[in-house]
This record gives structure tokens, C-alpha cells and sequence, in this order.
């Protein structure tokens, strides 16, 4: 498994102004929105969503603390396009990230795009709690709650959205001076955007529990999960983040509880995946409180065969992180041997095998796996482990195929750089390590590589067209996006 964790923070802010990889998916059905007045189209098209969504993910590479460990990266978009293929007014496609965040929380903005905290996976008791969440922020973005947001400060207050989006970028790269410029730019309309506010919660309380209902998961989940959040600000000198960022009086509760009431009483056991991310979310991006506790591995270790499984591989996995390679073997087997195509077994057996110098071994398990094909966490297992045992070219193979089909995947960028570099290609080295600056928003810095890789290929050759070509793409975004960075 090839781990990628950024360590800077990003403001939370973000959250409390915005409302609230997977392949683009679309529902195949339509309602039409509440009659809450505008539907943004006369601020906001689309289009300019989708574009400043692109922009503002860019920024949260780039400075956010973001998981980007393929297997949780699956999951969570996996669950989060479950709940989209059953939402209707979807006009965007929906991407599913997650942040090591120990605040209880998840937001939404521009273009479909969805954060979850990681403390979500400690306060969510089964998948229907955690994925209530996921309908929540997905309806924020379906009825275009920030579009709406920016069309009424267009008529009251025309440049606070303009100062306020200005301080999100600003945040990111500097919290305690995005927290200041915030302050001041909202000052004047603080009391009318959070009353705004709850009433687009509301909204996503009524349209979330419907796509939580049609997707199969409890709708009690819902009532459930704000129940714990209320407990926990009544016994907490500072309540959750998730209540600051979305005000839950008890009307909104209230109401939760009486439509999950009214729909019809399910059943539905949490799938092993959700048991095994809550694993590994807890035992390798732990901090403060998050941790994969005892008392959690042993109530698992009590329940059903999903928990023990999900008990055995948090034991591996703490044996893992504390180099004890030998011991987490030792714990891992057994899992292995009654479900060897199991991706998440696969990839921590593979970090074993790694950590006892053992990439011959990795490397023949992976290629025999069935689903190589077609699951790309293993595609870049595969990569990592040629990788280690010094078949470099094998591995570019690889990952020049897997960086076409998942562009957006900073983990393929960042290990075809360096095969390349084993290989002593520094052109493709260059222009594989500019796509990762673009991704985290550093157009200045792509196109500065890419200047360099065209300088090192001989002069009008294939290789030249291509890295100036992808310059001048570079380019024509920076334009896109200037008007963002303006702000």
C-alpha cells in the first residue's frame, strides 16, 4: 500500500461557510426543487460550479491534511456514489474525500465535491449512521444550497461571497489569518446567513433521510446520529464541530425522528468494509482521542463474524505500525487464508511483505489476485512492490496505465515519478511530478516542470509536442481560475 498524509491543517472554517475519485455518476431521476425561491441559476451555472469546484479542490490538496490512502479512498466513494445513484436533482458528479480532522464534521461545496472527517468513523456506531451523514452533505449540493447562499448575499450584501471565498483559500494556507479576514468579512451579515443556514439544514434533513431510505440503509440513522451529537455537547465543555457548522436545535431532531418514524422499520447490517475502514481509519491515521482503542477490538472480538474479522485486522494493523512485522504476519494469516482476494488483506499483507523485505513475495500474491484488473488499489500495490524489488520498468508499465484511467489520483503521479527517476528518465520524471502540482493547485510550479522536461527531449520530437502542449492546457486553467485567486 503507498501512503500519501499531508501534515499542514485546514481551517475549519471552511466548513462553517460552505453548507454543509470516483467515476462521475448521475441519477437517472429528477424532482424538482422545493419552492425556497431561486434556484442560483442567475449567479451560478453549472458550469461555474464544476469549475470553481475544481479550483477549490486543487486548494484542499494542497494545503489540507487529506487521506489519500487508495483502500479509504474506495470506500468512501463507493458508499458516497450508493447514496448519489439514489438522489435525485443530481447535476454534477460527486467525489467523496476524507481529512484527519479529530472534530466530528463534513461539509460540501462547488461541483459535487464531499469531505468527511475522520473522527466520523469513531462517533458512526454502524454504516447507515455514517452514510445519514454522507445524505445530509450530498443534499446540500443537490438543492445547490451555496449557490442559493450566493444568490441572496448578490442582493443584500454583493461583496461579502467575494471577501468570504477569498478568505477560504487564504485560511487553508494560513488558519489564524484566514480565521481574522473571515471574521471581518462577515461581520455585517453573520446573524442572516445563519438563519439562512438552518433552514437549508432542515432541507437537507428532509431530502438526506429520503436518499438514506432509498438507498437501503436505516433512516433511524439519522435521529440516531444527531442524538449523539447532542450528547456529546451536553457533557463537553466545547460541543462538536458538526453543531457549530450545523446548528441542530431540537426542531431539527424532532423532525429527523418523526419521518424516520413514518417510513418503514429496516434491518440492515453494516457491511464488512464499513467495519474494516472504521480499522484502519483508527489505527493509522489516529490522533488525539481517534484511536483504535482495546475496548473497541474487544466488543468486536464479542460480535458478529464482520467485527471479528474487522478485530483480527485491527490487531494486525497496530502490530504493523509498531514494526512488528513478524506478529502482524502472524495475526494477518488466517484472515488471508479464508478470504485471499480480500483487497483490504491484500494491501496490508503487502506493507508486511515489504517491511520484512519480502517484495518477491508481495509481487507474485498480487499478480495472481483476481481482481487486479480491476481494482486499482491493487494496481498500485503492484506498482509499489516492482517498486521496492527494483523493476522500475515494470512498474511504469503499470503506472502509465493506471495514471491515464485515475488522472486525479496523486499516489500514481507521485510513484511514476519515482520509477522514473529509478530509470534515470528526468523528463518523465518532470512531467510526472508537474501533474502532481497541478493537482494541488500549483499551476506556476506544473508548468515550470514541464518547461524543464520540454528542454530536456530533443528539439520538435513527439515528447517536446506533448509537454508543450500540456503547458498551454496549464495555461488556459490558470485563466479559468484567475478570477478565483483574485478574490
Amino acid at each position: 500500500m503507498f501512503r500519501q498524509l499531508k501534515k499542514t491543517l485546514v481551517a475549519s472554517l471552511i466548513a462553517a461557510l460552505t453548507l454543509g475519485q470516483a467515476a462521475p455518476a448521475f441519477a437517472d431521476a429528477a424532482d424538482t426543487l422545493p419552492d425556497m425561491g431561486t434556484s442560483a441559476g442567475s449567479t451560478l451555472s453549472i458550469g461555474q460550479e464544476m469549475q470553481m469546484g475544481d479550483f477549490y479542490v486543487r486548494q484542499l490538496r494542497g494545503s489540507a491534511p487529506l487521506i489519500n490512502d487508495p483502500l479509504l479512498v474506495q470506500y468512501i466513494n463507493t458508499l458516497g456514489m450508493r447514496l448519489v445513484s439514489h438522489a435525485w436533482s443530481v447535476r454534477t458528479p460527486f467525489h467523496f474525500y476524507l481529512i484527519n480532522n479529530d472534530d466530528i464534521n463534513a461539509f460540501a461545496f462547488f461541483g459535487g465535491n464531499v469531505v468527511l472527517h475522520s473522527a466520523l468513523f469513531r462517533y458512526s456506531d454502524n454504516e447507515s449512521q455514517l452514510a445519514s451523514v454522507m445524505a445530509h452533505e450530498i443534499s446540500h449540493v443537490t438543492q445547490r444550497h451555496l449557490a442559493r447562499a450566493m444568490e441572496d448575499q448578490k442582493r443584500n450584501a454583493p461583496l461579502t461571497w467575494v471577501g468570504a471565498l477569498g478568505s477560504i483559500l487564504l485560511a487553508m494556507a494560513s488558519p489564524q489569518a484566514g480565521m481574522a479576514a473571515l471574521s471581518g468579512t462577515l461581520a455585517g451579515t453573520q446573524q442572516s446567513m445563519i438563519s439562512f443556514t438552518r433552514q437549508n439544514e432542515e432541507e437537507a434533513d428532509r431530502i438526506g433521510i429520503q436518499v438514506l431510505q432509498r438507498s437501503g440503509f436505516d433512516p433511524q440513522a439519522m435521529p440516531a446520529f444527531m442524538d449523539k451529537l447532542l450528547d456529546q455537547a451536553r457533557y463537553s465543555s466545547r460541543p462538536p464541530e458538526m453543531l457549530l457548522t450545523h446548528p441542530l436545535p431540537e426542531s431539527r431532531l424532532a423532525d429527523a425522528r418523526n419521518r424516520a418514524n413514518q417510513m418503514k422499520p429496516m434491518v440492515v447490517q453494516s457491511s464488512a468494509d464499513f467495519y474494516l475502514a472504521k480499522a484502519r481509519t483508527l489505527g493509522m491515521y489516529n490522533s488525539g482521542q481517534n484511536q483504535l482503542t482495546s475496548d473497541l477490538i474487544d466488543a468486536w472480538s464479542k460480535g458478529n463474524i464482520r467485527e471479528q474479522n474487522a478485530a483480527q485486522y485491527g490487531r494486525a494493523l497496530q502490530a504493523m505500525e509498531a514494526k512488528n512485522n513478524a506478529q502482524a504476519s502472524s495475526l494477518l494469516r488466517p484472515l488471508l487464508a479464508a478470504d485471499p482476494q480480500n483487497a483490504w488483506y491484500l494491501d496490508l499483507a503487502t506493507d508486511i511483505d515489504l517491511g520484512q523485505n519480502k517484495a518477491a513475495d508481495a509481487i507474485n500474491r498480487l499478480k495472481s489476485a483476481r481482481d487486479l484488473r480491476t481494482n486499482p488499489v491493487l494496481q498500485l500495490n503492484l506498482a509499489n512492490a516492482l517498486l521496492e524489488a527494483g523493476q522500475a520498468s515494470e512498474a511504469v508499465t503499470i503506472l502509465n496505465r493506471y495514471t491515464f484511467n485515475y488522472k486525479d489520483d496523486t499516489n500514481g503521479w507521485e510513484l511514476l515519478a519515482q520509477a522514473q527517476a529509478k530509470l534515470g528518465h528526468r523528463d518523465q520524471e518532470l512531467a510526472a511530478r508537474a501533474e502532481n502540482m497541478a493537482l494541488v493547485g500549483r499551476l506556476d510550479q506544473a508548468i515550470s516542470l514541464l518547461s524543464s522536461a520540454s528542454a530536456q527531449v530533443k528539439l520538435r520530437s513527439l515528447e517536446q509536442a506533448r509537454y508543450d502542449a500540456r503547458i498551454d492546457q496549464l495555461r488556459q486553467l490558470q485563466e479559468r481560475f484567475r478570477p478565483y485567486t483574485k478574490m
